[in-house]
């Protein structure tokens, strides 16, 4: 099927412009005779450019105010469409500015606005468009829009939290390896120098410097060439589905951060699952789509499981405590919650409560982190500086006596 673009006058004279979908130029005459209007130009679009249209990201910060400030229109009384045809022109995102602006034709010319948000597969993300159908089909496009918000902006904080307990561990140990590098290349053989020229011997640990920092100028090309090829071969590995779960398996295990990422991933799994259930969304589908969206292989896999549980009959929490990975008081709540007949309440708690203790566990890292890096950089320099200097104490040591 091939995209058309086309300019017209319908029967008042008024132009008309947008974009449809036929299997050939004739038949999107035949579409347009239809609807009335007299066409002007009609022109097929390239599939480049129709795939360049569809594969653009749109920011997540554009995603969330986008959907609040559609829920507020469509809450005041706007149609849907009078508020597309607004927003479109109001987006400060490009990207999504565009994709609106499509959006906007197709919801103009008659198709829903889930099958219309479908076809940006790049920008919304099955979560989004399951909401937007349930939205639609409930007739509450306007909550299910401001869930979809509060949703997006919880997620963008939890993101932003767990990439800021990263972003300082990584800077000092690319600083620490950078003066590490810059004293084995540059100063030591200037000590090195220094030392052929006084003759003697040298104690053991300025030998062994001496020899890693030759070793380093002498094969630096060759460490960095099989570093540069390890890493592109590991993240080719990891987008493999055998290399994706080990990969996710270990992130979990990691001392320190491991903790931090399985709370982070309870809390999208648990806000998710709320979100899709308060929505109406169908229990079976939910789990489909939390288990596409987690984010991480083990807890993929472990609701796929327990949506083939719930399949057959069984209660949502035995196979996630079968699964070893939720925490006890997760697994828990959810059985009180199902028993309850308050399952999306206890969810939100659960998200509510680990979104917290993610923030607890930034806060501690960050103070744990800073003074072991410090001690770790502290040693490494320090020990660089006691090996250069350790010939000069025992030269000081021999012309005092």
């Amino acid at each position: 099927m091939s995209c058309y673009q086309y300019s017209a006058k319908n029967s008042s004279a008024q132009s008309v412009h947008g974009t449809l979908e036929a299997e050939s130029q004739s038949e999107a005459e035949n579409i347009l005779h239809s609807k009335g209007l007299v066409i002007v130009s009609l022109k097929d679009i390239p599939d480049r450019l129709m795939k360049k249209t569809r594969d653009r990201k749109v920011s997540l910060d554009a995603l969330v105010i986008f959907s609040r400030q559609l829920a507020t229109m469509i809450d005041s009384g706007i149609t849907l469409v009078a508020a597309l045809e607004i927003l479109k022109n109001q987006i400060d995102d490009r990207a999504l500015c565009a994709i609106i602006s499509k959006i906007y034709r197709d919801v103009q010319e008659g198709k829903s606005f889930c099958d219309s948000t479908a076809k940006y597969p790049a920008a919304f993300s099955d979560f989004y468009i399951n909401m937007i159908k349930a939205g639609e089909a409930s007739g509450r496009l306007d909550d299910v829009l401001e869930r979809l918000a509060v949703f997006l902006e919880k997620t963008a904080a939890l993101r932003r939290k767990v990439q800021s307990s990263l972003v300082y561990p990584a800077v000092i140990i690319t600083m620490a390896i950078s003066i590490t590098i810059f004293l084995m290349v540059k100063v030591v053989p200037t000590f090195k120098d220094i030392f052929a020229t006084l003759g003697g011997e040298l104690p053991l640990p300025t030998r062994i410097l001496i020899f890693a920092s030759d070793a380093l100028k002498k094969y630096f090309l060759f460490i960095l060439t099989t570093l540069g090829l390890l890493l592109f071969l590991s993240r080719r590995y990891i987008k493999t589905p055998s290399g994706r779960y080990r990969f996710d398996k270990l992130t979990l295990k990691v001392p320190l951060f491991g903790p931090l990422f399985l709370k982070a991933a309870v809390a999208r799994f648990a806000r998710t699952f709320s979100t899709l259930v308060k929505s109406g969304v169908p229990i079976l589908n939910t789990l489909d789509i939390v288990s596409r969206t987690a984010g991480n292989k083990i807890i993929e896999q472990a609701v796929e499981n327990a949506r083939q549980a719930i399949r057959q009959g069984e209660p949502l929490y035995q196979p996630l405590e079968k699964a070893n990975i939720f925490p006890v008081m997760v697994v828990r709540m959810i059985k009180v919650g199902e028993q309850a007949g308050e399952l999306e309440k206890m969810l939100t708690k659960i998200a509510d409560f680990y979104e917290e203790q993610v923030d607890v566990a930034v806060s501690s890292m960050t103070s744990l982190i800073e003074p072991l890096v410090i001690a770790v950089l502290g040693l490494l320099i320090g020990g660089i500086v006691l090996a250069l200097f350790l010939p000069i104490f025992k030269i000081t040591t021999l012309i005092s006596q």
